[in-house]
């Protein structure tokens, strides 16, 4: 049983999706508060720096953004030059560029900024200028594959790019063209904005957090979606209606049972505080210790009171191997990003140790969110990297004390 919860909390929307009652994911948005990653800008080039390869623009935010010579070369890598060229030779200070948000600012850092423009639908992302087909990892199936491929190029013109989504394999061709040509036509108009202005402003805002759930999250494996709250889920029930129609009767308005919040009735408060808390909790009787930075998340894995019933080298495995499906589920629901350093505890066994590995490196197959398993370090501490947008959940929803500041 997989399930969608949203929760109304005055001006905040707060979601989690269950699997059997266990908490998978969680996703929160106050209300005109929508994050920045994924709007387009018109930017204006306030000055390039040769020995970084990279330039400032100006996107009208406080702080200038960060461009990467990378990200100003053509999206499909076989159409780049041998030799990378100097950014000098690419911008210069005063020019315009469509450019999308793809890192939010973070701490004492401005944002970053890419001209490769991504636009997502349900069942597609569109991409301007990519001249490429690709289509999602987790369509496994070779006939599905080669079905969509052909789809996408007998839709897209010239240099167009598509990425088929996992929600594409069961979509009809009709929809996929559909998707398609919505946000071909969301991008001329973006183009046509770009030519009337001269100046440093928003083009396009990504979607808010509802938008957001029901055309990324909301799949066939959901069984139920609840809703707290009348107007969002009148709100919801428009936009299921027109993105995944099939999916209408699975909406679900919750009224309060005996005056519990739908956090409290299906178990979510006790979960949450668990997977946000400094000192984390194994079943076994082990325990975790979570440090979060600006830059790096460093996790440390302990046996506890778990003293295990067979040799020390057991022991130490299942505590290890129990650390390691929970933190992955916990990076999802935390949105971690950057780098991620875990102490598990030291393992004779080199088998163990591969175990271990390939545990981490499946379940980051299951995550949403780009997640590469680095692998051991000569230190003996496993090493990964998670794509990183925005701040984590941890530093969203924590308060500082007025008192301290901490």
């Amino acid at each position: 049983m997989r399930q969608m919860l949203m929760h109304a909390n005055g001006q905040m929307l707060q979601t989690v999706v269950l699997k059997d009652g266990q908490l998978q994911e969680f996703y929160m948005e106050r209300s005109g508060e929508s994050g920045l990653a994924g709007n387009v800008y018109l930017g204006r080039v306030v000055n390039v720096l040769p020995g970084m390869q990279a330039a400032f623009v100006d996107i009208g935010l406080s702080k200038n953004a960060f461009l990467y010579i990378d990200d100003l070369l053509h999206p499909h890598l076989d159409k780049q030059p041998e030799q990378k060229p100097s950014i000098q030779s690419v911008v210069h200070a005063g020019q315009l560029l469509i450019v999308q948000l793809i890192k939010e600012p973070l701490g004492t850092k401005g944002a970053r900024v890419t001209t490769h423009i991504n636009l997502p639908g349900r069942s597609l992302v569109y991409m301007p200028r990519a001249d490429y087909i690709g289509v999602s990892k987790k369509i496994v199936d070779d006939q599905a594959r080669e079905w969509l491929r052909q789809i996408g190029e007998q839709l897209r013109e010239g240099d167009e790019g598509i990425i088929l989504r996992t929600a594409a394999a069961s979509e009809s061709e009709s929809a996929l063209a559909a998707d398609f040509f919505q946000l071909r036509e969301l991008w001329r108009k973006i183009e046509v904005y770009a030519k009337e202005y001269s100046s440093p402003m928003i083009l396009h805002s990504e979607a808010d957090l509802m938008q957001r759930v029901v055309r990324d999250r909301l799949t066939a494996d959901i069984d139920e979606i609840w809703i707290d709250d009348q107007a969002r889920y009148a709100d919801a029930s428009a936009l299921v209606a027109l993105m995944t129609p099939s999916l209408a009767d699975r909406l679900r308005l919750y009224k309060n049972k005996g005056q519990q919040s739908i956090f409290e009735y299906f178990q979510v408060d006790e979960q949450m505080n668990l997977a946000f808390g400094r000192r984390i909790p194994l079943a076994s009787g082990g325990y975790m210790i979570w440090d979060e930075t600006e830059a790096l998340t460093v996790i440390d894995v302990n046996t506890g009171k778990f003293i295990g019933s067979h040799a020390l080298e057991d022991t130490v495995f299942q505590t290890n191997m129990e650390a390691a499906e929970l933190i992955s589920r916990l990076l999802r629901i935390r949105d971690v990003g950057g780098i991620v350093i875990i102490d598990f505890i030291d393992m004779e066994l080199e088998a163990n140790k591969q175990l271990i590995l390939s545990r981490m490196t499946e379940a980051a197959k299951e995550d949403g969110t780009k997640c590469s398993i680095v692998g051991w370090t000569k230190l003996g501490l496993m090493e990964l990297t998670r794509k990183k947008s925005r701040e984590s959940n941890l530093h969203r929803i924590k308060e500082a004390c007025h008192v301290c500041g901490k």
